[in-house]
Parts: structure tokens; C-alpha cells; sequence
């Protein structure tokens, strides 16, 4: 089998988007449902790679989650962007029969059903690599393919509660602090489209021979990774971190501020030469001068002082006056943005950070442009998430042979 991107034509006509991407060839059999799996076949579709979105015949939940307009999900129109659409029950024998006949040729398998699920219709690894050796399988779970809790239902606000995100996050008398999007979804997903590129240049190489791999991806290890080095902290001093707010342990001032407008800004003093240029700034030179100021620990455990001084500043100036001279003197400040300020930014508008894509369904619609800018082979959002069922035909009767009619008369599709 050989499916070709919709048309192959992008949806603008930049030279950016009309570059076909870096993983132009690579094929990918997206079985996964809702964010994590899917953000990563999203990832690789951004920069090229074929997508072929397998649904059950009801539509994959995520076409439902959150705003809609006119019946259209709208963040479906983001994370299925690239990805051809096509309807499947892989509960039925002939459904799984034709999943293996759609896995001979392709590259990559990405799915995040519970472990055994797969087997149980012997659509496991094991059985999908005898038909296609070079199969790279991403499989993503709450808490991966093994171990105590391999079967416990999952979603990405259990790994932000058990990764210690949540114990750290809020005001430091306030409850833990869940985040309101999925966090541990999108590190997961993004996580995943890594873990597929690296078994995908191991397969190529002449140390893989053309060997395909299972990758084991949960939604809480990826996210334990990113929060900083509280495991070894708490191996070697016993240390457990707690909620500080919007401070940080490491440095300061480090917080946010409102201004005279009512307009709050952050703030970040990592470096102690810009922890300098800050207290210059709000007429507290003479902090700079204090033996502990040059450890940005010491200056963190003297926050409070340090923040009282610069929010007496900000509160006494109003925010067009507050940006200029933090940029006038070289220190590290940026507004808190809402989504409608964040759009209007000129440098997000500059840097087109969100995009306009060109919708069947919508029109013209804003979205988050690519995360990663490659200069010499840039990726493209080449048409967003399009409707259920609607690359059927061109992959079961054009590229498969079969009957559709036939096919969806026995609800298989």
C-alpha cells in the first residue's frame, strides 16, 4: 500500500508549507485515542510524515472535548491536523484483519489501549512485527506496559498528581494545584514523537538493520523528568520541595507583579547580574551591596524583602512604563498573557506562533503554528483535522482493493 498525503497540497502558499518535511516517506498508523498518542502523530505530521487516523466508527471521543463551532471540535481541527481519517472496529475479526493489512506497509504503529488489549485481538507487537519486521510500535499508557499499576485506568491529571507536579504547585498554604490543560499529555506527546525519530534512525542504521522496535511510553515518566532534580535532592539531603507560590527556591525576585493599570507581569532573576540590574532599577542598590545577595539561594530566602521592593515599583508605574525600562536596563520581564493578548503580541504575530490554516469545514481558523523551527527542512500544517470517515475511500477501495459499501453495511467501518 502507498497513500499519498490529501492531495499533497498544502493549505497556503508559502515556500515553508510547501516544503514537504524531513520525515517525508515515513508512514504512521495513528490507532490512539484523545491527546497524548495523537500529539505525537501530530508532531510527525507537522514535519511530514503520512498520518492515517484510525477511529472507531463513532469517532474518536476528542472530536467532542471542549469548544465546538457549527458541530466542529476545535481542538480536533489542531490535533488531527495532517492525518487522513478513516473509520475502523478493531473489535470485529475483520476490522483486525484489515489493521494488519494496513500495517505491512507502514513505518510506525501508534496506540495507547490498555496493555493486553491489543493481544487480546492479536494485534500485539509480537504478531504485527512477523508481518512487518521494520514496525516501530509506540505504545503510550497511564504507567507503561509493566509493573503494579499497568492496568489501572489513566489520564494525564494522575501523572501530574503522582509526578510531584501538583505537591509543588499553588501557594505555599494553598491545596496542591492541578494544571487546567493536559500537561503531562503534551510532555508525553512530545516525549513520543522523540522516542519515534530515535528508533526510526536506529532501524536505518546499520546497527538496527532494519529492525523495528516497541517503545514503552507512559504518561508519568516523561513528566517525573521534567521537574528538576527533586529525586536526587531527596536521595542525597533528604529534601522534599514543597509550594511556594509563584516564587522559586533557586532564585530571586522571581514572582509576578501588578502594575499601576492592573496588569500583572513575571519576572525572572536567574542570573545574579540580572538580579543586579532589577533591585538598581527599584532604588534598592543597596541590597546589591548585602554579602548574601550574590547566592541566588540566599537571595531566594530573602524573597520577601526583595519583593516588596520591586512590587512597590511595578504597583507605582503603569505597564507600558514597567516594560520600557526593564528593557532599558537589560532584566528579564514579560506580560501575563491571556489568549486574546497573546494573540495580538507583535512578536507572535512576527514570528506567526499562531497561524491561519484553511479549513473545509470553518474557513479560515487560528491555530499553534509548529513547535520547532527547521530552517533547511521546515514541516507544514497542511490541512486540519477533517471529518469522520472522510479518507474511507481512498485507503480501503483505492489502496486496499476492498468493498466499501460491503464494509460498512457490516459495520466494520
Amino acid at each position: 500500500m502507498s497513500v499519498n498525503p490529501h492531495d499533497d497540497t498544502p493549505t497556503a502558499s508559502s515556500p515553508r508549507e510547501a516544503n514537504r518535511g524531513p520525515l517525508h516517506g515515513v508512514r504512521v498508523l495513528d490507532i490512539s485515542t484523545v491527546y497524548a498518542a495523537p500529539i505525537t502523530a501530530m508532531l510527525l505530521g507537522d514535519f511530514g510524515a503520512e498520518v492515517i487516523k484510525v477511529e472507531h466508527p463513532t469517532g474518536d471521543p476528542a472530536r467532542s472535548h471542549g469548544a465546538n463551532k457549527d458541530g466542529h471540535g476545535l481542538w480536533w481541527k489542531v490535533i488531527a491536523r495532517n492525518k487522513k481519517c478513516i473509520t475502523l472496529d478493531l473489535g470485529t475479526p475483520e476490522g483486525q484483519q484489515i489493521l494488519r493489512d494496513l500495517v505491512v506497509d507502514v513505518d510506525v504503529l501508534v496506540e495507547n489501549f490498555r496493555p493486553g488489549v491489543l493481544e487480546k485481538w492479536g494485534l500485539g507487537p509480537d504478531r504485527l512485527m512477523l508481518l512487518n519486521p521494520g514496525l516501530i510500535a509506540l505504545r503510550v499508557t497511564g504507567f507503561g506496559q509493566d509493573g503494579p499499576y499497568a492496568q489501572r485506568r489513566a489520564f494525564g491529571t494522575l501523572a501530574e498528581a503522582m509526578s510531584g507536579f501538583a505537591h509543588q504547585t499553588g501557594e505555599e498554604d494553598g491545596p496542591p494545584t492541578l494544571p487546567p490543560f493536559g500537561l503531562a499529555d503534551g510532555v508525553a506527546g512530545i516525549t513520543g514523537a522523540f522516542g519515534v525519530v530515535t528508533a526510526l534512525l536506529h532501524r536505518n542504521s546499520p546497527e538496527g538493520n532494519g529492525q523495528g522496535q516497541v517503545i514503552d511510553l507512559s504518561l508519568l515518566e516523561p513528566l517525573v523528568g521534567i521537574l528538576g532534580p527533586g529525586p536526587t535532592a531527596f536521595d542525597q539531603l533528604g529534601a522534599i520541595a514543597g509550594r511556594q507560590g509563584n516564587r522559586s527556591p533557586n532564585n530571586a525576585p522571581r514572582n509576578t507583579y501588578l502594575t499601576k493599570d492592573d496588569r500583572w507581569v513575571a519576572i525572572s532573576a536567574s542570573a545574579t547580574s540580572v538580579a543586579e540590574r532589577v533591585m538598581r532599577l527599584v532604588g534598592r542598590a543597596d541590597l546589591v551591596e548585602q554579602p548574601w545577595f550574590a547566592s541566588a539561594g540566599e537571595r531566594s530566602r530573602n524573597g520577601d524583602l526583595l519583593d516588596e521592593s520591586v512590587g512597590k515599583w511595578i504597583a507605582a508605574r503603569p505597564f507600558d512604563e514597567v516594560v520600557t525600562e526593564f528593557e532599558r536596563v537589560g532584566a528579564a520581564l514579560a506580560p501575563i498573557y491571556d489568549v486574546e493578548q497573546l494573540m495580538n503580541d507583535p512578536h507572535v504575530r512576527a514570528r506567526d506562533v499562531i497561524t491561519t490554516v484553511d479549513d473545509e469545514d470553518l474557513g479560515p481558523i487560528a491555530m499553534q503554528n509548529l513547535m520547532v523551527r527547521m530552517l533547511g527542512t521546515p514541516g507544514a500544517i497542511r490541512f486540519p483535522g477533517r471529518r469522520l470517515g472522510q479518507d474511507n475511500t481512498q485507503i480501503y477501495r483505492d489502496a486496499l482493493g476492498l468493498n466499501i459499501e460491503a464494509l460498512q453495511d457490516r459495520g466494520v467501518i
